[in-house]
């Protein structure tokens, strides 16, 4: 099996004063740079399908409400080599269309460039689940790709 498109063609960051976080039509990633050292019991993390609290010694790092839903039960967090926690948040809406232009409702907004790559990359990674036998991880696109590119579903075959 091919690796994830993501793997193959890189992800879009968005940086914030604690780490970055990035998004695949699937999935939101949240890394988090915490004190080396860091144990799993000092963190504290609530993940809610609207809502994320992250703590660390007791020390609020991130909290507010996600830009869009998630599936709360599928969410997840870990403490990599105690220094960085990667949160995984499963979006509900999962197409193109749906590209975070933040990842809090009003704060860690993608700057414009940002956002429209972003969007670049979920309307490809789009083109690529509809062709699984071409691959689109080097591709470059232009023209209609806002809120997904162009809808070719009614077209026949």
């Amino acid at each position: 099996m091919a690796a994830p498109f993501e793997e193959r063609s890189g992800v879009v960051p968005c940086g914030t004063p604690w780490g970055r976080w990035y998004q695949t039509l699937e999935e939101v990633f949240i890394e988090v740079h915490v004190p080396p050292g860091t144990r799993a019991k000092d963190v504290s993390c609530s993940l809610q399908s609207r809502h994320l609290a992250l703590a660390v010694g007791g020390r609020q790092l991130l909290q507010g409400k996600l830009f869009d839903s998630t599936i709360a039960d599928e969410g997840t967090w870990t403490l990599e080599d105690r220094k960085l926690i990667r949160i995984v948040l499963m979006k509900t809406n999962r197409d193109a269309g749906n590209c975070w232009t933040s990842l809090l409702e009003n704060d860690y907004a993608a700057d414009p460039w940002v956002q429209d790559q972003m969007q670049r990359k979920l309307t490809l990674e789009r083109f690529q689940r509809e062709n699984p036998g071409f691959d689109f991880s080097g591709a470059e696109i232009s023209g209609n790709y806002s809120k997904g590119g162009p809808d070719f579903s009614s077209l026949q075959k």
